[in-house]
């Protein structure tokens, strides 16, 4: 395909072309258009085809559908007549790494209501018979897709391809096949579009299966194969079908199939099956082979067996089966008998639950020292109340079994629910409150870990991540990230704490000796891990003072030391630490997803870029980090940016399958890990992306001026956070590097 290179008019519109491809190359877009408006003179297409955007991020507000192979001129406007009056530029791209689709046009436009050319570009192309997939190449907007369907000709291609099948085997005087009979169906297209699909369908009532190579029928018996194909326009052919006979070899065979069956389901006390019972017959043949399994209910008419036999009236029932092997022998008629009884009533009431909190309170209301919370159930559906469960502050759900001591100062929210013997949950409700200082003092817990479970170092050992008599959870207790000058001290340090733990009746010796594995797989104290964490955001208001936000949004300090981002201010920004560069850390935070209403927390954690001021041709300094660093994604919405938590935005790609999605509003323990220029990420313990920085952004088509060549290979830079908006709100807290 040939294209016309744009012209530039004035240096006006080459500075604000060059500012918009940043911004597109930053958010990880791939190449902006070598095709554009003012195209070089030539002859003009014959055909013009025109998409257009506007507000909407969801689809283009038109597209064409069809196109006829040869020259084409591409109009893409996005523009205030198109209805765009946010100012946001879209782009239309051809997808041409995709072998279901064309990859002959390189088409990549961005337009928007502000460029040179107030929104409406050109391309001339060359488009032969097939299809083209397009679509946006903006994160966030890759909903806006189609399909071009391009045909020959003058017109849409409405003739659906011509299917033909033949019947191929040895047969004897009556024109049955012995033994097998081989099916071969061929299919032609002469419509443009080309060829899509070939189908065929066993029987009359058979389901559509593709066909991919002759189909072998060895079955004795009479049959009927449909078939036909579909173009790439969609036309779908006439059915048409055969019909042969399959008759067995000759054969010494003159002993009948063996047949067995079982009666499976849900039984009561008697042993009659509730509501209904499944019947599973088999059979085996060791001289021709089985050809057909039948059955038949009570007295009834005998059917072919296919797939287990399904119950449901109530009552007494007989189910009669028996087979047929290929050489005609057909075995002993037996039968298995049964009763179906319908379920009695059951419990689905879930139970009531209520709470109650006690404790001095002063005249704000907030309770001094601590609160005492006291949870109640009752069960009216006859089974009565099995379990009550609780949450704090986001943490999972533990059994409840006494009343829940809350003396940590600050705001604090309990869920609670309960179970009845008929396994009916009641919904989770929540009591909120607040805790003020006394004469008790906060816990004095050597770190801070609210995971789910102790985890040592990345090693998740798999236990509870309990609180202890000393109001420190077990994994506060541990010190993985102290400076420990031999693995074997550290070692000796867990023991010390489990010995404690054992005798106080925290663990028991199961979870006592996992937890020691998993401290001693965790390598801490070995050489080359012998530095320790370093605290760069510990929830002080001097700490937060080390770091500046740059661009829109912001970040808020929370009375509990984390920071929430989008609170106080709209817009696109960072919170970088300008303190430092870093080369090879380890880099450990923890975040939670806090977005309002059914919305998703948007983040990311911004490594090894330059200094955010060092780059005057930058005109927004945030932009600094997303074009020369990279961005390890935080975000668990499940549709959307293709790019999910734990992606190297732009450059790796993964989903939300790694380490599962935790429930909104709990910590998630974040660990991203540089060496030289291997970048692994950890979620709460588990690896779930490696990336290795090689150049070259993983966006179809590339371009020649991508940052990933060289300008994203720095060996060291700084640390930042990001702000995406108000709506995506994220919080983050207990940020520490560690130097590798």
């Amino acid at each position: 395909m040939t294209q016309h290179p744009t012209r530039s008019r004035t240096r006006r519109r080459r500075v604000w072309t060059a500012l918009l491809a940043a911004v597109l190359m930053t958010l990880g877009l791939g190449a902006v258009p070598v095709a554009s408006a003012d195209p070089e003179p030539g002859p003009a297409a014959a055909q013009v085809l025109t998409w257009t955007a506007g507000d909407d991020i969801t689809k283009y507000t038109s597209a064409p559908a069809t196109a006829v192979a040869g020259p084409a001129t591409i109009v893409f406007e996005n523009s205030v007549a198109t209805g765009n009056t946010t100012g946001m530029p879209h782009t239309l791209t051809f997808v041409t790494n995709d072998p279901e689709f064309n990859d002959d046009v390189r088409l990549n436009i961005l337009a928007g209501p502000n460029d040179d050319m107030g929104g409406r570009h050109t391309a001339e192309v060359t488009l032969t018979p097939g299809r083209y997939f397009y679509h946006c190449t903006i994160p966030g907007h890759g909903q806006m897709q189609g399909i071009l369907v391009v045909t020959e000709g003058n017109g849409e291609d409405t003739t659906a391809p011509e299917a033909s099948a033949r019947v191929s085997g040895t047969q004897n005087t009556q024109g049955q096949y012995v033994g097998s009979a081989t099916v071969t169906v061929e299919a032609t297209d002469t419509g443009g579009s080309g060829l899509d699909a070939v189908q065929y369908a066993v029987g009359d009532t058979g389901d559509w299966l593709p066909y991919t190579a002759p189909l072998v029928v060895d079955r004795p018996g009479d049959h009927t194969v449909r078939y036909r194909a579909v173009d790439r326009a969609g036309n779908v052919s006439a059915e048409r079908s055969v019909r042969f006979t399959v008759v067995a070899p000759p054969s010494d065979d003159t002993v009948a199939p063996e047949t067995s069956a079982t009666v499976s389901g849900e039984r009561n006390a008697d042993g009659a099956y509730l509501d209904m019972a499944t019947v599973t017959v088999t059979a085996s043949d060791t001289g021709s082979g089985v050809n057909t399994i039948e059955y038949a209910v009570g007295s009834g008419a005998w059917q072919p067996y296919t797939a287990p036999v399904m119950v449901h009236l109530l009552g007494s029932h007989t189910v009669r089966y028996r087979a047929v092997d290929k050489a005609g022998n057909v075995s002993a008629e037996k039968s298995v008998r049964f009763t179906v009884v319908a379920t009695p009533p059951r419990d689905t009431t879930p139970p009531v639950t209520g709470v109650t909190v006690e404790g001095t309170r002063n005249s704000d209301g907030a309770y001094v020292g601590k609160a005492r919370v006291t949870v109640s159930a009752t069960d009216a559906g006859g089974s009565g109340v099995d379990r009550i469960e609780y949450s704090l502050d986001g943490g999972p759900y533990i059994a409840y079994g006494s009343p829940v001591i809350v003396d940590r100062a600050g705001a604090h929210t309990l869920a609670y629910r309960a179970t009845d013997r008929a396994g009916n949950t009641s919904a989770a409700r929540t009591v909120s409150l607040t805790v003020v200082s006394s004469q008790v003092p906060a816990p004095h817990c050597p770190e801070y870990d609210e995971r789910s479970t102790v985890i040592v170092g990345t090693v998740d050992s798999g236990v509870p991540n309990r609180v202890t008599d000393t109001r420190c959870r077990i994994g506060e207790l541990i010190e993985d990230e102290k400076d420990w000058t031999s693995h074997a001290l550290f070692l000796k340090h867990v023991r010390t704490v489990l010995d404690g733990l054992l005798q106080a009746g925290v663990v028991d010796g199961r979870e006592s000796e996992a937890i020691h594995e998993a401290a001693r797989r965790s390598g801490i104290g070995r050489p080359g891990q012998t530095e320790g964490y370093r605290t760069i955001l510990d929830g002080s208001a001097e700490s937060f003072a080390r770091w500046q936000q740059v661009g829109g949004g912001s970040f808020a300090l929370n009375p509990d030391g984390s920071i929430t981002s989008g609170t106080t201010r709209p817009g696109l920004g960072m919170l970088w630490f300008p303190q430092r560069k870093y080369g090879d850390f380890s880099l450990r935070l923890q975040w939670r997803d806090d977005a309002p209403g059914d919305g998703n927390a948007n983040s990311g954690v911004f490594v090894r870029f330059p200094g955010v001021h060092d780059h005057p041709e930058e005109p927004r300094p945030e932009w600094v980090a997303i074009k020369y660093g990279h961005e390890v994604q935080v975000l668990d919405r499940p549709d959307g940016d293709l790019y999910k938590t734990g992606s190297v935005y732009g450059f790796d790609r993964v989903g939300l399958a790694g380490a599962g999605v935790t429930q909104k509003g709990t910590w998630n323990d974040y660990e991203i890990r540089v060496v030289d220029q291997h970048y692994a990420v950890y979620r709460n313990g588990v690896l779930i992306n490696e990336f290795d920085n090689i150049g070259g952004q993983d966006f179809s088509p590339p371009r020649s001026d991508d940052p990933g060549t060289d300008g994203r290979r720095f060996a060291s830079g700084y640390i930042g956070l990001q702000v995406h908006g108000t709506t995506d709100v994220v919080s983050y807290r207990d940020v520490r590097i560690r130097e590798l």
